[in-house]
């Protein structure tokens, strides 16, 4: 046998199933099977003669769980804890499909012979020949025809009888299919009559191939709400007392524990097997498996208390495994409470000395559910041996997992479940060779386990900053020249770059001093410079941004120099030298505010300006609070016309600008746009697009000091009335990041004011805290979206979540970028998960609301909805959430 070659049938999930479970919490369900219930809770379509939904729904599982455990010894332990944790909810959804299919065939019952029979017909002629099904595909139906098999049995017309033989040979011919899996041989089997399963034995291999080429784990894994986050760095060891592991306990010991229980039939055997061999157990039960307590907290035992009380008379040991085996780590307030405190009251109601052990079910914790056991007593347990027989259907491969991981770790807690046939047949092939080798078998004594070394992440870092005082700007654009010619887009672009500064870069409001058309004369806009700045206006430690929209020119002096200017509003094109602003002015103006660094960014073109490039070093940021920074970025050199073709009224050159501050500038991610980063994005993106070369400086009297932005994180949940661009600002942005791109592993090459070149090396990113690096994911993952690049935005988001799994912004923008591509189930399971994280998030409510009233769940949808109302009812939204709520109703 070579179970590693076996991954695992790996969900028979049915296949081995339970023949009458406990009555499961139905849950979300894949995207391929959503009309699970569908013809089975609508008696009105009821149709015998079409085959169940349901059969689908098991099969589409049953294949993805395959692939989240293939390959499993490549995987880690956090990435096979996140493949067993979703495949475990796969395996729960078909649980709810039995059950439905116990429906099913409930109603068959009471139909006619004929019609009876012919349903049967149509469900094994699928199983046994379906076009589209792999031999292996097959051990996903064992429980459906264990389930026919005794329907049929009832029956004793000739039909029926001819129906259990078929249903008999199937049930040999999945037989032989699990001992070929097991033995992994390569030669044909003989075959069985054509009305049964035909063996066609393709290799494993080849089927998780063909699977592959169906399903991918990470998206399936990310379909049903989960992303497997970065490793946190290690734990200290005062956090040691909150959970027990199995890597504690002496060699050569193990712990046998069962889940999920207890079962009317299997957790009996189990019990039996286990007195036969003289072993203990540790039992991990679901509350409502044995009982029910009422809204005043009073509990009820079941039928199946009995069966715990055994287990504690034959010297086992009972534990919680929470109330109804739901995701924990998505619940919190009363609900995961009561999840874990209302089985600890039907466990003490069976025995007041119970243990205070706790299972959290999928092994997924949070911070609350910790505190809650802390509070009651309990102690969490996990596992370092996890069978993974709740997946694969074969006992041979069960035993010779357990078996192979003992061998190599020596000790643990191993993780079975009581509520499989196949845990009964697998257990004695574990028992045997672990006896055989010495092996102690060691119980919950009351007191403790030893328990492995954990702790707490270390601090964040801290982020570091720019130390401004006060930031001041002056923002001029000017369209309605009377003696120049006319512009278009100059006052657009000045309204947007001042939108930008307050919105996105932290400056005040009434800091950020503007002048358009009319009022942008040349004494208003020398006035601003000498009135509002000068006079001891500014502090040694504030900054100063210059940006200018509008006609620009150079005269070439007699001294062959050239001297550029600025053209206000006013100018007389024959009075240059006195109705313009020449820049030396400007330098001038410059080197006398008493500011840290100021930076002049001119949407015009200049040249002449003498300017010398100030130098970095590798303590950037602290030598740049002790320099002054005067700079300059211009949009072109002499005698070229500025592009006035950008996309939503703007010039190439400041839409390059506005794209730049929104976070495309920050080359090495440390959430700062210098000055240099600036023109080291803006120039190369718009000579490529434009006959423009932008040029970039540093003032005389420039001490090397640079002009910082500091980016703000975006914080804008994604939902409908989100803007994206037009389709000719998609096309111009994929230009201008095709350049900027292209100059990422090279020094960029850009002007200096004098027509000379200068090069700027492209700066490496810089690491930073998990928090820092999952905002700048979200904050890509926006641009990406406003682009309509989905699935590139798709995967940014996945890395912000990855920083930071409880990152709710993130959470909720990946749900949406889900919506836009009309994966409503997906989209809604994200916008749960933010909703767990934030419950207060209205907007979240919104999109849930949405994203289930497409997928035809109008309950859960008016639901979401009122709760959105609750939370937000004079919302702008409020009238559309009303009359969504009236289209449910």
């Amino acid at each position: 046998m070579k179970p590693q070659k076996l991954i695992l049938s790996a969900v028979a999930v049915v296949g081995v199933a339970v023949a009458s479970y406990f009555v499961v919490q139905k849950t979300s369900q894949s995207p391929e099977s959503k009309a699970v219930s569908s013809q089975l809770e609508q008696k009105d379509t009821f149709d015998p003669a079409k085959l169940p939904e349901d059969l689908n729904g098991l099969l589409v599982a049953y294949r993805k769980i395959i692939i989240l455990l293939a390959d499993e010894k490549k995987l880690s332990t956090k990435e096979r804890n996140e493949a067993n944790r979703v495949g475990q909810a796969l395996f729960h959804e078909n649980l709810v499909r039995l059950n439905d299919l116990d429906t099913f065939f409930s109603k068959l019952k009471s139909l006619s012979n004929a019609k009876r029979e012919a349903s049967f017909d149509t469900i094994l002629t699928y199983i046994e020949s379906g076009e589209d099904l792999y031999d292996a595909d097959r051990l996903a139906f064992r429980e459906v025809l264990l389930k026919m098999q005794i329907l049929i049995a009832t029956e004793q017309t000739l039909p029926a009888i001819k129906l259990h033989k078929r249903v008999t040979d199937d049930l040999n011919a999945l037989s032989e299919i699990e001992k070929e899996y097991d033995k992994e041989l390569k030669e044909i089997f003989s075959r069985f009559e054509s009305r049964s399963i035909e063996l066609k034995r393709e290799r494993w291999d080849d089927y998780i191939v063909k699977l592959r080429k169906l399903y991918n784990r990470e998206q399936i894994l990310k379909d049903y709400g989960f992303i497997l986050p970065y490793p946190e760095k290690p734990e200290t060891a005062d956090e040691k007392d909150k959970e027990i592991f199995g890597q504690g306990l002496p060699p050569k010991t193990v712990v046998l524990t069962f889940d999920d229980g207890p079962h009317a039939t299997y957790t009996d055997e189990i019990a039996a097997i286990l007195k036969q061999y003289n072993v203990p157990g540790v039992f991990f039960q679901v509350g409502k498996n044995v009982g029910s307590v009422d809204a005043q907290g009073k509990e009820s035992l079941n039928k199946n208390a009995a069966t715990s009380k055994k287990l504690l008379s034959a010297g086992h040991v009972l534990a919680n495994h929470s109330f109804s085996h739901a995701l924990l780590s998505k619940q919190s307030g009363n609900n995961l409470n009561a999840e874990i405190e209302q089985t600890d009251k039907l466990l003490k109601a069976i025995d007041p000395a119970r243990s205070a052990l706790f299972r959290f079910p999928y092994g997924a914790k949070n911070k609350e559910g910790m505190q809650i056991l802390h509070k009651l007593g309990l102690r969490s347990v996990m596992w370092n041996i996890d069978s993974l027989d709740w997946a694969d259907p074969v006992p041979n491969s069960i035993a010779g997992r357990v078996l192979g991981t003992l061998e190599k770790e020596q000790r643990g807690i191993i993780l079975f479940h009581d509520i499989h046939e196949r845990t009964v047949k697998a257990l004695p092939l574990v028992l045997d060779k672990l006896i055989a080798d010495g092996y102690s078998f060691a119980s919950w004594d009351g007191t403790d386990f030893k328990i492995a070394k954990g702790g707490k992440p270390t601090p964040e870092k801290v982020s570091i900053s720019t130390d401004y005082q006060n930031s001041w700007a002056i923002v001029i654009g000017i369209n309605d020249y009377a003696k120049w010619p006319k512009l278009q887009y100059a006052v657009q672009d000045a309204n947007a770059i001042r939108d930008t500064l307050i919105n996105r870069m932290g400056f005040a409001g009434d800091k950020v001093l503007t002048l358009t058309n009319a009022d942008a004369t040349r004494n208003n806009i020398l006035a601003l410079f000498h009135e509002k700045l000068g006079h001891g206006q500014l502090k040694k430690d504030d900054r100063v941004f210059v940006f200018f929209a509008g006609h620009g020119t150079t005269r070439k002096l007699s001294s062959g120099r050239n001297l550029g200017y600025i053209i206000p509003v006013d100018s007389d094109p024959e009075q240059l030298s006195v109705d313009a602003i020449p820049m030396t002015d400007l330098q001038n103006i410059a080197e006398s505010l008493n500011a840290k660094h100021i930076l002049f960014v001119m949407d015009a073109c200049y040249s002449g300006l003498g300017l010398t490039r100030g130098g970095g070093t590798s303590a950037f940021l602290r030598e740049n609070g002790k320099r002054l920074g005067r700079q300059m970025l211009t949009a072109g050199g002499a005698d070229q016309l500025v592009a006035d073709g950008g996309p939503n009224g703007h010039s190439v050159f400041t839409w390059t600008l506005l794209q730049a501050l929104s976070g495309k500038a920050d080359m090495n991610g440390d959430g700062m746009i210098t000055a240099t980063e600036l023109a080291a994005y803006i120039a190369p993106a718009v000579s490529s697009v434009s006959q423009q070369t932008p040029a970039f400086g540093s003032l005389p009297g420039s001490e090397g000091g640079e002009f910082v932005f500091e980016t703000r994180g975006e914080g804008e949940f994604l939902n409908a009335k989100t803007n994206q661009l037009s389709a000719d600002a998609i096309a111009l942005n994929n230009k201008l990041d095709g350049a900027a791109k292209a100059g990422a592993d090279a020094p960029i090459v850009i002007k200096n004011l004098t027509g000379g070149e200068q090069k700027i090396a492209a700066p490496k990113m810089v690491d930073g805290s998990s928090r820092q690096l999952a905002q700048r994911a979200n904050d890509h993952g926006l641009q990406l979206y406003k682009e309509k690049q989905y699935a590139q935005a798709e995967a940014a988001f996945t890395e912000a979540l990855k920083y930071r799994p409880d990152f709710g912004l993130a959470a909720n923008n990946l749900g949406f970028v889900y919506f836009k591509q009309q994966k409503y189930a997906e989209a809604a399971r994200w916008f749960e998960n933010t909703l767990q994280i934030d419950p207060s998030r209205s907007i979240a409510y919104l999109n849930l609301g949405d994203a289930r009233a497409l997928l035809n769940e109008n309950e859960k949808a008016k639901k979401a909805y009122a709760s959105f109302l609750e939370l937000s009812p004079n919302s702008p939204n409020a009238n559309y959430v009303k009359e969504a709520l009236k289209k449910l109703n």
